[in-house]
């Protein structure tokens, strides 16, 4: 079976918000994908479509045929944190924890 895969790592956004407009493309073809990525309303979607089309270009460059290729899987996982304070009162300090993601793409016939 024809299969190409994308990744995205250490994208600045916690996992969970990036999670939201991965679910609404999984198991979906590339056409119907990228015109969903291009009319959501968040801020994810502009990468995550970004890198459907980085795959869709490596599986042209494969020699795998565009027409019928579905996202068969994508997945998105925590990545680094980088961890930040935030001054309180009496010289006591709060974290602030800022989330990255690595999102990883199959593209693949159905």
């Amino acid at each position: 079976m024809d299969t190409t895969t994308a990744k995205l790592k250490m994208y600045r956004q916690s996992p969970r918000k990036v999670r939201l407009v991965v679910d609404a493309i999984r198991g979906k073809k590339v056409n119907e994908a990228l015109t969903l990525l291009q009319f959501a309303d968040k801020k994810a979607a502009q990468p995550i479509e970004k890198l459907v089309k980085s795959a869709l270009a490596s599986a042209k460059n494969n020699g795998i045929k565009e027409e019928g290729l579905v996202i068969s899987k994508i997945t998105v996982d925590g990545g680094q944190i980088l961890y930040r304070r935030r001054a309180r009162a009496r010289g006591s300090a709060n974290p602030i924890r800022k989330r990255t993601s690595h999102i990883s793409l199959e593209l693949s016939h159905k």
